[in-house]
């Protein structure tokens, strides 16, 4: 069984991804205001979706959905 705070954070790394494909680029503070989250939890998240090539940064600090496909 997966423990609420994972099934809050995948909640949230999901939400991320779609506020960023929505709004085209962003910047880490639009997210961590945008999701009242910490910054150093936000910066976590966007390290999880650059990991899986779902999010590049363009430049420091700025954010857009890569075109990788997800299924």
């Amino acid at each position: 069984m997966i423990k609420n705070s994972t099934t809050r954070m995948l909640t949230r790394i999901k939400s991320i991804y779609m506020y960023i494909q929505e709004r085209g680029t962003v910047t880490t503070n639009e997210i961590v205001e945008e999701f009242g989250s910490t910054p150093r939890t936000i910066q976590r998240d966007l390290s999880i979706l650059s990991e899986h090539e779902l999010v590049i940064s363009p430049s420091r600090g700025k954010w857009r959905a890569s075109s990788k496909k997800i299924v």
